[in-house]
């Protein structure tokens, strides 16, 4: 009897360890919340321990989550809420562009290491609790900053019907909402080429941004007296790790691929844009506080397949975002990057031109690996990235995949104005492939 009890106390144990495993294994939803003052409105980045607006791979993790989970962040705007509705151009001019861009986060994913796949599923994006937008053109930014310098400001109500501002008198932008900036962290050796590579641009007269400790957030790693001050990257740009890609193609339903280059991942977003279009000319979209559910998945291992650059394809949700096709597809990101010595045909006997890319001569040309602001560049790496994943996932030669490009994939420019990398992204519709396997 002694026995039977015995058998029957370890079959019970076994099975409450099971339901326990099964209740713990089933996928959480978890808050990343902003601190917010009386009015409602987030405090600046600085006094929130959940904000950052720098890139290092030593900033700790804000909060935890599993693969499988579902997480909601809530962020601040671009500018970390300089602006309200009574601004005006004056305060654009005033404005501290140092605390651009503040990202809620990091988010450290359980399991997740260096050559795993972090998927990143938009699921809802909401403007925050205060409806309000803005949209800002400035003399430091933007594609015709030589002609159109600013600064000017349009501010904007947000609700579901659209967004409306007595600066554009007779206009309505439908809602189409997106992150500009998810990322992840880089790892020491992807850090190091990423400076590396900006700090030749800039000494050769393109526009780049180097590490500044003013304002960086947080202070004690990023800022004046803080042990990486000098190796904080700034947000305005997207780079192999992800960041500010500015694509309005991502948003609801769309499925983001970012390779994983530490332990745990470390995922920000922030940069919520209620609108944009294609090239954000301006430098701006309608800028907002935003709440942005996402879910989160690990891939395994599968970082290579990606060739070190991000990825996005379409994911179970079609409806509901006015800038994305209803066509599944899978989309390369590409930016102004190469490799040293190498020199595009596009490049060869290029006369020393006016403007933004009055710094290429030919002999500056093939050392530099990153050349700022030159969207052929750009064009053809999103146009290699295609290429190498219908080689490798698709079974098609590089001819083959090559004319397949030419008749089936869109370029599209995503931003010209987050220096030094302007976004193109070269999107494929999946059902071209007449196989049902093969369009999955």
């Amino acid at each position: 009897m002694r026995r039977m009890h015995l058998v029957f106390t370890l079959l019970a144990s076994v099975c409450l360890l099971g339901v326990l495993a099964a209740v713990t294994a089933r996928p959480r939803t978890m808050l990343i919340s902003v601190a917010r003052g009386q009015d409602g409105r987030p405090l600046p980045c600085r006094e929130d321990p959940v904000c950052h607006n720098r890139i290092h791979p030593a900033i700790p993790p804000a909060a935890w989550a599993n693969s499988g989970d579902f997480v909601v962040f809530e962020t601040r705007d671009a500018a970390d809420n300089q602006l309200e509705f009574t601004s005006t151009a004056r305060d654009v001019a005033a404005g501290d562009l140092n605390r651009i861009h503040p990202l809620t986060g990091p988010l450290f994913v359980n399991g997740g290491q260096p050559g795993d796949v972090l998927e990143v599923t938009i699921e809802r994006v909401e403007p925050g609790p205060d409806r309000f937008g803005w949209t800002a053109a400035t003399p430091a930014l933007g594609l015709l900053r030589d002609i159109i310098p600013g600064p000017a400001l349009a501010r904007w109500t947000l609700d579901a019907s659209g967004a409306f501002s007595p600066d554009l008198p007779g206009v309505r932008i439908p809602r189409a909402a997106f992150p500009g900036v998810i990322t992840t962290a880089p790892g020491p050796a992807l850090l190091g080429e990423i400076l590396s590579r900006e700090f030749e641009a800039l000494l050769a007269g393109g526009l780049a941004l180097p590490p500044e400790p003013a304002s960086a957030v947080p202070e004690t790693i990023c800022g004046p007296a803080g042990n990486a001050a000098g190796q904080c990257l700034r947000t305005l740009p997207a780079r192999e790790h992800g960041g500010n890609f500015d694509v309005k193609a991502l948003g609801r339903g769309a499925r983001l691929l970012l390779p994983c280059y530490v332990e745990g991942c470390l995922l920000s977003i922030g940069d919520v844009h209620y609108a944009q279009g294609d090239g954000e000319v301006s430098s701006s979209a309608i800028e907002m506080n935003a709440v942005v559910r996402v879910g989160i998945h690990l891939r395994k291992g599968q970082a290579a397949s990606l060739g070190d650059r991000p990825a996005f394809e379409s994911g179970p949700v079609v409806g509901g975002a006015a800038s994305r096709p209803a066509r599944r597809f899978y989309a390369t990101l590409g930016f102004p990057l190469k490799d040293a010595g190498e020199v595009i045909p596009q490049h060869l006997g290029l006369p020393v031109p006016p403007g933004p890319l009055s710094y290429i001569d030919h002999a500056q040309i093939a050392p530099l690996r990153n050349l700022p602001e030159d969207l052929t560049l750009a064009a053809r790496d999103a146009t290699r990235q295609m290429i190498r994943y219908l080689t490798t996932t698709r079974g098609l030669t590089e001819e083959q995949a090559y004319l397949l490009a030419s008749v089936a994939v869109d370029l599209r420019i995503g931003n010209v104005v987050d220096l030094p990398n302007v976004t193109v992204y070269a999107m494929l519709p999946l059902d071209v492939f007449t196989s049902a396997s093969e369009r999955d």
